[in-house]
């Protein structure tokens, strides 16, 4: 079993956070994780996007006439 990270601790240095710069420990780590997310060290994971064909699936039952009972 893997362990938690620790709230208390800043995400860059592992200091104790300060709560003026939560969850980091200072301005300084603050800025270094936002040049990672800003220089693309961070990333989200995407999913690929559509093909045309897949989209005009799409798009052809959307528009499809519903069956009304």
């Amino acid at each position: 079993m893997t362990k938690a990270a620790n709230p208390e601790k800043c995400p860059i240095c592992k200091k104790p956070m300060a709560m003026d710069y939560r969850p980091f420990c200072s301005k300084r780590c603050a800025n270094v994780d936002l040049g990672r997310w800003l220089g693309g060290t961070y990333a989200i994971p995407a999913e690929e996007p559509l093909s045309e064909a897949e989209f005009e699936a799409i798009i052809s039952n959307d528009n499809a006439p519903e069956d009304q009972a």
